[in-house]
């Protein structure tokens, strides 16, 4: 087991180095970030002295490898924008997206995998056809369609949840949470079921069509045979053997909400990293916007690595494989 995690961070290694290449590089031509810091008025001196200190006089290369540097240290230079330190912004913000991803995804998981169970058990239902329906929805529906209804309807039209923010929120140590407090509660519900909604009829579509081919398959009739009741057979046999797909699509999809709540967090003004690239990309902060890329391309690697995992935990025929293999 070691040497697979070693191997894989190795495979990682070169991946993070493509990925930070291709956003520095994709980022260092974009706009004049040393014009938006000066204003309108300042002389080529001062703009000379504010080039030098950034580094922007240097080669490509050597501002690359600077960065890299940095990076590896959890230090990604200073914000064109606000002047501070970039690794101290994304600290202020994570809290606020990592939280919004995690409801997100718990939702998108929980609520998925019983419509998905539900939905293959009892296929001819009405509740079957009418859950079907809506995935439909949710599937075709852009998220910031979705967050605008949600607004209209709980926060304009009955008045029940905050149409923005965060809510109040409380200090752990460096970490901030809204889980504390009732309004903090409250601003989460809108941001969270619009983030997950997609991932929610995504996981149940999967769930639906592994349960209908894992119950038509011999080892489920044998069950029966056995005179097993219909719970040990839908939940002890039948939906274990849906999980391997399940983790990798819920794996990769908790990638996809955090790195894609950019849309989410700009309808609803979430305080979050999306928030931050977005303000960031309208004047050029380029260490800002370099340092989310990267660290987005950080949690993909880290995710397939868990699936990766997971999969020995659920399924024993890969652990069974493995050791053939050795």
């Amino acid at each position: 087991m070691a040497a697979f995690i070693l191997s894989r961070i190795l495979q990682a290694i070169p991946v993070m180095l493509v990925v930070a290449f291709i956003s520095f590089a994709m980022f260092t031509y974009v706009g004049d970030p040393v014009a938006i810091m000066l204003g309108q008025d300042f002389t080529e001196a001062q703009r000379a002295a504010l080039v030098s200190s950034l580094g922007l006089d240097q080669p490509f290369f050597v501002q690359f490898a600077r960065f890299i540097g940095q990076a590896v240290q959890g230090e990604f230079g200073l914000s064109y924008r606000l002047s501070r330190p970039v690794a101290e912004l994304i600290a202020e913000r994570a809290p606020a997206t990592l939280e919004l991803a995690f409801c997100a995804a718990g939702i998108a998981l929980v609520v998925g995998v019983a419509m998905g169970v539900y939905t293959g058990l009892y296929r001819n239902s009405w509740l079957s056809r009418a859950l079907l329906t809506f995935s439909l929805v949710g599937v075709s529906l852009p998220p910031f369609l979705i967050g605008i209804l949600l607004i209209l309807i709980f926060s304009v039209w009955l008045g029940w949840l905050p149409s923005f923010g965060r809510g109040e929120v409380v200090q752990l140590g460096w970490w901030s949470t809204g889980f504390l407090t009732w309004s903090g509660l409250k601003a989460l519900v809108l941001p969270s079921i619009t983030l997950g909604l997609f991932q929610l009829t995504l996981i149940m579509r999967l769930v639906r069509a592994e349960m209908l081919e894992v119950l038509r398959t011999d080892y489920i009739k044998f069950a029966r045979a056995r005179g097993l009741s219909n719970r040990a057979v839908h939940f002890g046999h039948a939906l274990k053997n849906t999980l391997v797909p399940v983790i990798t699509i819920a794996g990769l999809q908790l990638g996809g909400i955090i790195a894609f709540a950019i849309v989410t967090e700009t309808v609803f003004q979430w305080p979050g990293m999306g928030l931050l690239f977005i303000q960031s990309v309208s004047v050029a902060d380029i260490p800002v916007m370099a340092a989310y890329l990267l660290l987005i391309a950080l949690v993909f690697v880290s995710i397939n690595l868990a699936v990766d995992l997971l999969y020995y935990a659920v399924d024993p025929r890969l652990r069974v494989g493995r050791g053939r293999g050795h």
